[in-house]
This record gives C-alpha cells, structure tokens and sequence, in this order.
C-alpha cells in the first residue's frame, strides 16, 4: 500500500507525543512501584477474532517511542488476515517500557483493526463493480489520521482528510448561498483569488440538482445523496463521465452492492469510522 499523504513522520510522531502525554503525564506509577528499573521482559500481541490487522506499523513506532531499545519482531504485517489464536508480534525489553506503552498500543491496533476489517469485508461485498469505498470526516476527534490510515489498511480509499484539502459543497453552504449555481461560482472565484488549486465536490439531492451542477463546468464530483438506485442510475447516465460520482446517505451493508450497481466511482460510508466494533486484541508478557 502507498502511504497516504497525510501520513508524515511528523504528523504521527505529534500523535503518539500527544497520546502518551494523555496517558502517563507526570508517570505510570503503577508500573515504576512495583517493576525493577532493570527488569527485562516479553510480550506477544494476541488474537482473539478474526479480521485484518492494522495499526503494526504504529505500535513499533509507540514502543519506540517509550523506549528506542525496544525489539520487535513482526508475524503479522499491516493489511494480513488475523484468525483467533495467532500472535501478530512480540516485543521484547524493559518490562517498564513495554507495560507503559501497553494501553496505547492496544487502543490504537484494536480500534484500526476493527475499521480495516470492516472496510475488507464491504469492499469484497462490491468487488467486481467499477465502485470503491470510501470514508468521511466523521471520525474520532485527534484519532482521524490513524482511522483514515486503517481505511486505506482495509482496501478503502481516503476522501478529503480535512476541510483545508477540497472544497465540498454541502446542503447548507449551497442553501446559504442561494442555489448551486451560486455557491459553485463562489467557489471558483476563490480559489483563482487564493491561487489555490483544489477540487470541488457538490452535493446534489434531485435529478434537477445534478444538471445545475453538471451546467457550472466547474465541478470534479458530483455527490449523489440519499437517492434511490432508479434515481441514481439516471444521475449516472446524465453525468455520462464527465466528473465522477459519489453515491452517499443511507447506505448500509444491505444495499450496497445495488448501489455500486449504479455505475457511481465512489461509495462514501461514515459508519467505516463511527461505527465500528474494536478487533479483540490482548498484548501477553511472558517474562
């Protein structure tokens, strides 16, 4: 997997500064009471369902973090299938180092285990169609990088990161501003005023809304919400490749393989990143 663009050393290096400033502060008291300075240990992260793993990647950086002279060893790499009683890594060296960074390790790989895992399974439920999954913004606040990261894990495809990186034409921004027409042209003109060179995206309700944004000539994807196939399928027809689409609202595992039926580029689901249930993960010392 390319590693996205929003995923620089900086960015996850802040994360995990951030994390562990939440969850030791001033120290993990609990461990430096009762744990030689000296000890040395091991741990094997455990498997306790079934899914893809993500979050590997993370987790070494963590425990390094914590503790540069930590030792990994690696079973289980980003985007591998996981079945109960595997044992995706071990790591080996200060016990204090390795019980500090416990929490926060296991936060991180179960919750984007989970997402990865879920994005798998939907992505296979539309394979054989032109349409590919895709997530939101709603994410959990501070966690969105490492939600995105397990999206792109999973086989999905990221949207926008955040508001700064493409200009989305919602129902409100388009209501406010008096029309598509309106806010399309609002839009262009400031992003030549701000020489600024993103794409734009608008979201249509009705067959009459896709031909006012198809009529701007200024639109890269049209989203089509809440629309039902029949609908939808018309929208396809008149757009006819002259942007991409997006299908969004009210898709659930039921109906999306009829949706990606309708011959639309993307399928937005928030539930991939708001949703979704924590792999059973557990990380072990033995000694």
């Amino acid at each position: 997997m390319t590693r996205p663009a929003y995923l620089t050393e900086a960015a996850i290096t802040q994360f995990i500064q951030s994390a562990l400033a939440e969850d030791i502060g001033e120290g993990d008291h609990s461990t430096l009471a009762t744990i030689p300075s000296d000890k040395k240990a091991k741990a094997k992260l455990l498997v306790k369902d079934n899914g893809i793993i993500a979050g590997v990647e993370l987790a070494e950086k963590i425990f390094h973090r914590v503790d540069p002279s930590l030792q990994l060893t690696v079973f289980k790499n980003d985007g591998d299938s996981i079945a109960k009683g595997d044992a995706a890594f071990e790591v080996r060296g200060n016990a204090r180092a390795i019980l500090s960074a416990e929490r926060l390790v296991l936060n991180c790989i179960q919750r984007m285990s989970g997402i990865a895992t879920k994005t798998n399974h939907l992505s296979k439920l539309i394979g054989g169609t032109s349409a590919k999954l895709m997530d939101t913004r709603k994410t959990t606040p501070n966690f969105r990088l490492m939600e995105k990261w397990a999206v792109a894990i999973g086989g999905g495809k990221n949207h926008r990161f955040a508001l700064y990186d493409m200009v989305m034409l919602k129902d409100n921004h388009i209501d406010v501003a008096g029309g598509i027409s309106s806010a399309v042209a609002n839009a262009v003109n400031y992003l030549k005023k701000k020489n600024k060179s993103l794409l734009i995206e608008v979201e249509t309700r009705n067959l009459k809304e896709v031909l006012e944004a198809l009529n701007t000539n200024a639109v890269d994807v049209i989203m089509l919400d809440n629309m039902s196939a029949e609908v939808m399928k018309e929208a396809v027809k008149l757009i006819n490749g002259k942007c991409k689409t997006e299908a969004s609202g009210g898709i659930t595992e039921t109906n999306l393989k009829a949706v990606a039926e309708c011959g639309v580029d993307y399928i937005s689901i928030g539930a991939l990143t708001h949703s979704v249930k924590s792999l059973d993960l557990s990380l072990k010392i033995f000694g």
